[in-house]
């Protein structure tokens, strides 16, 4: 988990990644609130439409409906981090990828928009699984 480590400890800034680390994912979460951080996990697996993926997303982090990007936007700006930050695992990315490559990148960036604003704390998003080689999305490992 070195590169998590990294984060968790102030090392690294967040930001959206790749991540082939193969701990289960309970374990990243009793690795990342030992940290002092927040843990989400959004099961994707096979979500493969805008739909479902909004539908998870908004479940994973106990949001409000919402139907489209805007709302997660809205709702990823009014996201209470702790006091240290918050980690979503994204599982099973690439079905949505490969699917709906212009939805995809639209949610890879209200992603990442929220992943550079660290005035409301701090906020990573680690994609794990198979996915697209052609995404630019930084690896972490």
């Amino acid at each position: 988990m070195s590169g998590l480590a990294a984060i968790l400890a102030g090392r690294h800034e967040p930001g959206v990644f790749r991540w082939h680390a193969a701990f289960p994912p309970d374990q990243v979460a009793h690795t990342v609130e030992h940290a002092g951080w927040r843990f989400a996990l959004l099961d994707a697996w096979p979500t493969d439409t805008k739909e479902e993926f909004l539908e998870r997303i908004t479940a994973a982090l106990d949001f409000p409906d919402g139907n489209n990007l805007d709302a997660l936007a809205a709702s990823l700006d009014d996201l209470d981090v702790g006091d240290h930050g918050l980690v979503l695992l994204w599982e099973g990315w690439g079905p949505f990828a490969h699917q709906d490559e212009q939805a995809f990148s639209k949610a890879l960036g209200v992603l990442s928009a929220r992943a550079a604003d660290q005035s409301r704390g701090k906020f990573v998003a680690l994609l794990r699984g198979d996915g697209p080689d052609d995404v630019d999305i930084p690896s972490l490992d």
